[in-house]
């Protein structure tokens, strides 16, 4: 199981932050803090790991109060992060999902059934079930039980940002995203309102030319980053006596839980000092862009319109997830198939052909040299093949479409 100690020690979303609400004031020192907590873990806690799912929600047009509204436009998870907090070990893992990842969603007349639009889905509903919907996909993906939720949406974490004065961020390198979140950025350490902290976080698409935050998973790595250190500074002993009092009374009605106030308190002083990892259960590789495809129970329609998705494997997230109690994980999607199962035509590199017997490609055939294009055709009635493919060329972004072929045609 890869384990990625974060650069700090923050809990890697603002509803994390929420969590440390009840932390007392004798926590004066980093030893104090973890040796306070270790204890206050077993204590109000006992050895039994929590599972909370934190989801940002994107929703335009909303105040902060609102976290659960639809708005002008989305209304998705725009962040899902299932945080396992363990008191035994006093711990917590930071479980990162993709909010692009290809769900079944049979019950739904939804063309596009990413993980993160059965937020909008519910929430159409009244009362807003989005949560509910959402907590039980996640169950069913990472194989674990769900012991409640919380949710907010973009104006919630600005304001948050602020209530702590800003945030100090170390920006890697030139960031500039015009289009999509605003933001433009030179590199070096920099000070940000909650604003320009949102930008920051949101960027995936930079068009400085550089190799930083051009895809989903560099911006989950941002939202550690910048999230991390919304929970750091709330914990800061120099101004925790009037900071976090001020917090609360300013943030209590901008998020949406199905936990009392009482236990997120009791979780915060429990957990508080604890070292916190991200375990994420996928890669870039799962990364892809499907053209439209008729693909049985997927949705009620059983057909998809094309856009980007992760394609995800349930063998390989049990397997990431089984020291943390994954019972399985079922995306409801059919199977991927052994890579020997599948024949592959390849107009590619000889090094390509390697990669894919390495991992157990057995029938691959170079019919020609590589065209440049990034392009997986599979036989209509066997999607799952093409993903498997697609996920073991393993650049991303490969773009992925039925054909009439008798196997799996690369392009690369």
């Amino acid at each position: 199981m890869r384990r990625v100690r974060l650069r700090r020690r923050g809990i890697v979303t603002i509803v994390l932050a929420v969590l440390a609400i009840g932390i007392g004031f004798a926590f004066a020192s980093h030893a104090g803090r973890q040796v306070t907590g270790s204890i206050a873990a077993k204590i109000a806690l006992g050895d039994k790991p929590i599972n909370i799912l934190l989801v940002a929600n994107n929703a335009r047009g909303v105040t902060a109060g609102d976290p659960l509204g639809l708005g002008t436009a989305a209304g998705q998870a725009d962040v899902v992060l299932l945080a396992h907090l363990d008191p035994a070990t006093h711990t917590i893992d930071a479980i990162t999902v993709p909010r692009d990842a290809l769900t079944a969603q049979p019950d739904w007349h939804n063309p596009i059934p990413k993980i993160k639009t059965l937020l909008f889905m519910g929430d159409q509903d009244t009362p807003p079930d989005g949560p509910k919907y959402l907590t039980q996909a996640v169950e069913k993906l990472t194989g674990l039980p769900i012991d409640g939720y919380v949710v907010a949406n973009f104006a919630g974490f600005k304001a948050a940002v602020d209530a702590v004065g800003g945030l100090t961020v170390d920006v890697k390198a030139r960031v500039y995203d015009p289009v999509n979140s605003g933001a433009d950025f030179a590199p070096g350490i920099q000070h940000m309102n909650g604003a320009q902290a949102l930008a920051f976080v949101r960027v995936r698409q930079n068009q400085a030319g550089n190799g930083y935050r051009i895809n989903d998973f560099q911006r989950m790595q941002a939202e550690v980053q910048v999230l991390g250190l919304l929970r750091d500074k709330l914990l800061n002993p120099v101004h925790a006596t009037t900071l976090i009092p001020a917090f609360v009374k300013r943030m209590k009605h901008d998020v949406a839980t199905n936990l009392s106030q009482d236990r997120l308190v009791r979780i915060g002083i429990a957990m508080a000092g604890a070292p916190v990892y991200q375990v994420p259960i996928a890669t870039l590789a799962a990364s892809m862009t499907l053209a439209p495809a008729t693909i049985p129970g997927i949705n009620a329609a059983g057909h998809i319109e094309g856009a980007d998705y992760d394609v995800l494997d349930p063998r390989e997230i049990h397997a990431k997830l089984a020291s943390f109690g994954s019972q399985g994980s079922d995306d409801g999607l059919p199977p991927l198939p052994d890579p020997s199962s599948i024949s592959v035509a390849l107009y590619g590199t000889p090094h390509m052909a390697l990669h894919l017997q390495h991992l157990g490609f057995t029938h691959v055939h170079v019919v020609g040299g590589a065209t440049g294009e990034g392009r997986v055709v599979y036989p209509a009635a066997r999607p799952e093949a093409g993903w498997q493919v697609a996920r073991a060329i393993g650049t991303g972004g490969m773009y992925v479409v039925p054909g009439d072929v008798q196997r799996v045609t690369v392009f690369q």
